[in-house]
């Protein structure tokens, strides 16, 4: 069985400016994941759950089939990137969740996805 501290999850979030509309309480981020499978078995995404918050602190939950319509099977020693947005009434939240995945030998597991940051960026000159 993969242990899931074998599989590593790495997080860029950024504001989509050009897809926003703030006034109308409309504020879109993008999010880049790279999966890498750290251990010595394939393994392969079958689901997602998410938790996002936005910065008054409303929750929405999400969760489906594979990410961006695949199931990526992962070697060994190989990663799996992908970019996805949210949108939020706010100009600043956050996500968190765990990818469903399973061994080689069909056996389920579940591997979190840390808290990160979907914020405006702020520019101090």
């Amino acid at each position: 069985m993969i242990e899931s501290s074998r599989i590593c999850i790495q997080v860029q979030s950024a504001y989509v400016a050009s897809q926003s509309a703030p006034e109308e309480e409309r504020y879109v981020f993008a999010y880049t994941i790279t999966i890498r499978n750290l251990g010595h078995d394939p393994v392969q995404l079958q689901g997602r759950y998410w938790l996002i918050t936005n910065g008054n602190g409303r929750e929405t939950e999400v969760q489906g089939e594979g990410v961006v319509g695949e199931h990526p099977l992962i070697a060994p020693g190989n990663e799996f990137q992908y970019t996805s947005g949210a949108v939020l009434e706010t100009p600043m939240g956050t996500m968190q969740g765990h990818y469903v995945m399973t061994d080689d030998n069909g056996k389920t597991f579940h591997v979190d996805i840390p808290v990160f940051r979907l914020a405006i960026q702020t520019h101090i000159h």
